[in-house]
């Protein structure tokens, strides 16, 4: 009987919910209205979106409730209300979602009070026919059940109505696919175009302006050969220096396109040059990924490559930590990477732009990344990037 008696209050919670919901849905009828004359009249256009959210709401709402009770979550289909006012204006008129909201909200008008009503002389009715017949009798509950039956109905009702077809549940995700895709590749043509910046500074201030410096002393030498050789022999010697430096940026700015030591040693012997170079005690380790026959894409191995060393060097100069661990995990068709320092954590895209260089990096690929650093530390840094072997 005790518990028959909580879930008869979990159902009467359930359709009181439902009941100020509903009149909650009386009031927004007139918000429905005072938008459409508007809409018409252009002059308040700008209300509908917003509208078209406070429905979604209300509806996300009324799932969560349905999904508390009966324990099956309802997925939501909605297409995404962004960009111009013009774009999100014809997203909420146009999409399916949206009338099926507004016919739920309309059916739900008259059902959600009505079934409280129904449940309350219910429920006085079993609490005094169900007291005598459990206490005295030592039987079952038979009226008591009742209510959480209607409350079932309720829920029923509410899920079919709120339910999305599995046409519009395809095409919503195709459009947040879209829009998904839309921003990764901003992001990635954002770094891209950052990358040529670097690069074309790096050429600008390192390279070139050694190589005029080279072109001027040759220049030096020759004119000095005849005249004074020992002071050509000086300059060409300054020239050799010079362009040994050149290499070495030239190098430097190679390994910042696409690393050599990927195509050499693979991405676990990168990984663990990187490791070996850090300054910090990096244990390295790999699973599935160490077979140089079965190799991931280029872009992959690089991205991953950057995604350590960016991690690492962070670790190395802002963690304050001694000791860090990566790992290299192939699971089907998706490398991980996770990077963990035992350092002072705080880290956040806000510090700096490596963590964000790293995202959109991973973005343009339909990666993932995780960061966990909470003060006081660790900071772990999980990616995983989408690959075929």
């Amino acid at each position: 009987m005790r518990e028959t008696v909580r879930r008869t209050e979990r159902a009467l919670e359930q359709l009181g919910a439902a009941a100020l919901l509903s009149l909650a849905s009386y009031l927004f009828i007139g918000v429905i209205l005072l938008t459409l004359v508007t809409t018409l009249l252009v002059v308040g256009a700008g209300i509908m979106p917003e509208t078209v959210l406070m429905l979604r709401r209300m509806a996300g709402f009324k799932r969560r409730r349905v999904a508390l009770w009966t324990g099956k979550e309802i997925p939501e289909a909605y297409v995404p209300l962004t960009g111009t006012l013009t774009h999100r204006v014809r997203a909420g008129v146009t999409d399916p979602a949206t009338y099926r909201d507004l016919r739920w909200l309309g059916l739900h008008f008259f059902y959600g009070w009505l079934l409280l009503y129904v449940a309350l002389p219910v429920f006085i009715v079993g609490m005094l026919v169900d007291g005598v017949w459990c206490g005295l009798l030592g039987r079952r509950a038979v009226v008591l059940p009742l209510v959480a039956r209607i409350a079932d109905l309720e829920a029923r009702w509410s899920g079919a109505l709120l339910k999305a077809s599995p046409e519009a549940e395809r095409a919503a995700r195709l459009t947040e696919r879209v829009e998904e895709l839309t921003v990764t590749r901003a992001g990635a043509v954002a770094a891209h175009g950052a990358e040529l910046r670097r690069i074309e500074r790096d050429l600008h201030d390192g390279t070139q302006a050694r190589l005029v410096s080279m072109s001027m002393r040759v220049g030096l030498a020759r004119r000095a050969f005849d005249k004074d050789p020992e002071a050509a022999r000086k300059l060409l010697a300054d020239v050799q220096d010079q362009a040994e430096e050149a290499l070495t940026e030239l190098r430097h700015v190679v390994r910042g396109i696409h690393p050599p030591i990927l195509t050499d040693r693979g991405l676990v012997g990168a990984v663990r040059a990187l490791a070996a170079s850090s300054g910090l005690d990096v244990a390295v380790r790999a699973e599935g990924v160490e077979d140089d026959a079965v190799r991931a894409p280029a872009a992959v191995e690089a991205a991953a490559y950057f995604v350590v060393a960016e991690a690492l060097t962070n670790a190395a100069k802002h963690s304050g930590a001694e000791r860090a661990s990566v790992e290299l995990v192939r699971t089907g068709g998706v490398l991980r990477i996770s990077v963990r320092d035992e350092g002072r954590g705080g880290a956040d895209d806000a510090g700096g732009t490596g963590l964000l260089g790293m995202r959109r990096r991973v973005a343009a690929l339909d990666g993932t990344v995780e960061v966990a650093s909470p003060v006081g530390g660790p900071t772990v840094i999980e990616v995983e990037l989408p690959c075929a072997w």
